[in-house]
């Protein structure tokens, strides 16, 4: 789909180095910019696959001239450092944007660009604990937790980091500028709450955690099963509702038909977790197989891979014994292919300066 479209990535930590994996997966040439550190072991990363890779030194200005000259051919620019360290280098937009001004120059921050913390280091779960998308991560009374990366580096990072290249790369192409791209994990993750937020306007989202429609119900929930494994029950709509109390053998229990009852979710959810716990995870599968009462297994990413739904999607793939999710998401009428290669450091140095304009 992006054939034609060239990124320059330049090495970095976490969703900068994705988000040059989604541009190349989609079928963007993709080259990553990774240091001369002979140190460096030779290794290849999963999150360089599909890009080609040149190594170079950007303290040293024979590099920084290599690098200007590969901009000047780019689409887009991915960076991944703190604000401030790539003018340093004598690469910041306007620099960039002098040598291609139609260059989509594309910031990949967890604070941002501007605001009082925008120098300050910090993780994925310090913005979106920030932004207010880690607060409905737990069951009231537990400190909230998130999946590490999903939430922030990838969902409200990278993600937004491709969806605003993109946006800028169409307007470049329609007639347009060179533009810079702000993407700040603290924007996106907050963003990505507004699906949530509409819940307020139903009076089903409330400040408190453990009292709104998503994160406190007894079906809404994981509960661990008597061979440590765990079950994912999220029937939220009353028929499904119906189903899942039918297949439990609870349907005329007169506390459970009280769906939406806010002061008896606590309570239904420990004689939940009881039951559970009572059968292994393989067992409760059996039992709500087949059925719309929106209740299954939690897998780790190797018992996912040999789900029969995933394998027959081939959403997981081994490539050079690397368990790895295929390229999402998908196009009609366009093969699903392996993902190619990770490069190692400097692989196509010569193939990459030989086609350089002079």
């Amino acid at each position: 789909m992006l054939r034609g479209i060239r990124i320059v990535e330049i090495e970095a930590l976490g969703p900068a180095p994705f988000a040059g994996m989604l541009f190349a997966d989609l079928g963007a040439d993709v080259i990553v910019v990774h240091r001369r550190e002979p140190s460096v072991p030779a290794t290849r990363s999963l999150l360089d696959r599909g890009k080609r890779s040149i190594a170079l030194d950007l303290k040293n200005m024979d590099d920084v001239a290599v690098l200007t000259r590969l901009i000047a051919t780019a689409d887009g620019l991915i960076e991944g450092f703190r604000p401030g360290v790539m003018e340093r280098l004598g690469l910041g937009p306007e620099a960039c944007l002098a040598a291609n001004p139609r260059l989509v120059y594309g910031r990949m921050t967890g604070w941002g660009q501007h605001g009082p913390l925008a120098g300050t280091a910090g993780h994925d779960m310090n913005y979106i604990g920030l932004s207010g998308a880690l607060w409905y991560g737990s069951l009231p009374g537990e400190p909230p937790m998130a999946p590490p990366t999903l939430v922030g580096d990838v969902g409200g990072g990278a993600l937004y980091l491709v969806i605003g290249m993109l946006a800028a790369m169409m307007n470049a192409r329609a007639g347009g500028q060179g533009i810079v791209v702000d993407a700040a994990i603290v924007d996106g993750s907050a963003h990505m709450m507004n699906l949530l937020m509409s819940l307020a306007q139903s009076g089903a989202l409330a400040a408190d955690r453990g009292r709104s429609l998503l994160d406190g119900p007894h079906w809404c929930r994981v509960y661990r099963t008597s061979d440590g494994g765990f079950i994912s029950v999220q029937c939220v709509e009353p028929k499904f509702y119906t189903l899942f109390l039918d297949r439990l053998g609870l349907t005329a229990d007169p506390q459970f038909a009280n769906q939406f009852d806010r002061e008896l979710w606590p309570q239904l959810g420990d004689r939940l977790a009881a039951i559970f716990a009572t059968r292994p995870r393989d067992a409760w599968v059996k039992l709500f197989a087949g059925s719309d009462a929106c209740v299954g297994p939690v897998f780790s990413p190797h018992e996912a891979a040999q789900h029969p739904h995933m394998a027959a999607r081939g959403t997981w793939l081994t490539v050079d014994s690397i368990l790895q999710a295929a390229a999402a998401p998908r196009f009609s009428g366009w093969e699903q292919k392996t993902p190619a290669k990770s490069p190692m450091r400097g692989e196509h140095d010569a193939e990459i300066r030989a086609g350089l304009p002079s």
